[in-house]
């Protein structure tokens, strides 16, 4: 009896210690994100206002012209290693070691893709490449990035937030200087390149010091082919993604100009802000989601409803009052060249809905095996995103952009999962999650 009731209170330590261990992850996640959106807006906007509209929205469009290729240097791979850590921990150095060189790889292939693909299509102003260049190259440092992923398996992400922090206000406050001694436009593109590398070094030694060696790391192909099987359809998907969110500043460029790019740069510059809410909640609970599935068809949905239930509820929380003080917050942060961006950010603001909803979603197509589900969901989205920009940008411009970014995204998300038999369960709760106090 006496051993009976010492397992059952060793269990709830244990379950109660793992909860701690979610909250203290997340806790430093959203420290880490908090600390990155205030110093990255003041610091952001004080650029914007800087460059100037025209100068801001050419940094822009070569920024959102590299992120277009981000998958590629990415693989898809980030949520699948954390999984494949967290069930065969014993094997971390030839996971970690094969996801670091299948990065660094990629980081390469994109930077071919991205300066190729600028060239073949005709563009002659050397800034312009001279920025795709420089931002591109900044990518193969993200490699690193495989210590980050340990550090998320072992729901202890403050020794990585603590890494790249100490790198982001350090470049910062270079920023702040490049701005003081009027520096030109390419070399705050070279300080974006500066962070990467520092954060690269903060994550080896914050892995180094935790007892672990980055030397230990190795190859293998086994582990390779297994995990892009897994991460293909990711890939694909990522590019979907990427395609919701940077195509619609590459075809204002294209179709409008440098000018209006900047504009609607400032608006999105707000209305992403947020999304570092979910991604941080989703990284910390995306490995209890994966083991629940393990133990209780139960306590999986409802951790996953849950999930779902409390996203939708801050995203709510956020494009609500955002909506009416729009037009306040763009001339107090960037001044009245910006003011058409505050009837952008006003729209723009309640893709939040849909972006959240995503996220909270996603644990669940990666653990029933439907990461090609989900990237047919996503390659419908941005098919679907490409042509509502080409129809509405030419005559509403920005605003136009962010119209389509929505119901583009609220297709992918969220109308697309109840037109497939595999995904109708998600979409029920997913809806049953709209409704505030729902109880299954």
């Amino acid at each position: 009896m006496l051993s009976k009731l010492t397992l059952s209170n060793l269990s709830k330590f244990k379950s109660r210690s793992g909860l701690w261990a979610i909250i203290a992850n997340t806790g430093w996640l959203f420290g880490d994100r908090i600390l990155r959106m205030a110093a990255s807006l003041i610091v952001g906007v004080w650029i914007a206002r800087y460059l100037g509209v025209q100068q801001y929205g050419l940094f822009n469009y070569s920024l959102a012209y590299v992120t277009l290729f981000t998958p590629v240097l990415t693989l898809g791979l980030d949520e699948i290693v954390v999984r494949h850590v967290v069930k065969e921990s014993f094997n971390k150095e030839e996971i970690l070691g094969t996801t670091f060189w299948l990065k660094f790889l990629g980081g390469i292939a994109s930077v071919i893709l991205a300066v190729g693909s600028t060239v073949l299509l005709g563009e002659r102003e050397s800034l312009k490449i001279s920025l795709v260049v420089i931002l591109a190259v900044a990518g193969i440092f993200r490699a690193s990035e495989a210590i980050e992923l340990w550090f998320q398996s072992q729901v202890q992400a403050k020794y990585s937030v603590i890494a790249k922090n100490i790198a982001f206000l350090l470049n910062s406050l270079l920023k702040v200087g490049l701005i003081l001694i009027h520096a030109p436009l390419l070399a705050f593109a070279w300080m974006t390149l500066a962070e990467m590398v520092m954060c690269a070094v903060g994550l080896v030694i914050a892995y180094q010091i935790k007892g672990n060696s980055f030397w230990l790391w190795r190859w293998s192909t086994t582990v390779a082919k297994n995990l892009l099987k897994e991460s293909l359809p990711l890939i694909f998907s990522g590019f979907a993604i990427m395609i919701f969110m940077k195509i619609d500043q590459i075809m204002i460029g294209q179709m409008i100009g440098d000018q209006e790019v900047g504009v609607y740069s400032a608006a999105v510059r707000i209305s992403e802000l947020w999304y570092f809410i979910p991604a941080a909640i989703v990284s910390s609970v995306a490995p209890s989601i994966y083991a629940a599935k393990d133990k209780s068809e139960t306590s999986y949905y409802q951790r996953i409803r849950r999930l779902l239930q409390l996203l939708n509820c801050i995203s709510l929380a956020i494009a609500v009052p955002m909506t009416f003080l729009s037009d306040k917050i763009i001339a107090v942060m960037f001044g009245s060249g910006y003011a058409e961006a505050g009837t952008i950010l006003a729209v723009h603001i309640w893709t939040s809905i849909f972006v959240f909803m995503g996220f909270a979603s996603s644990p669940w197509f990666i653990a029933e095996g439907l990461n090609h589900v989900s990237l047919g969901k996503n390659v419908f989205g941005a098919i679907l995103n490409i042509i509502l920009n080409y129809l509405l940008i030419p005559q509403y411009a920005g605003l136009g952009a962010a119209i389509a970014t929505i119901i583009s995204q609220a297709s992918a998300a969220f109308l697309c999962n109840a037109f497939d038999k595999r995904t109708q369960k998600i979409f029920k709760i997913q809806v049953q999650s709209l409704i505030p106090f729902f109880k299954h």
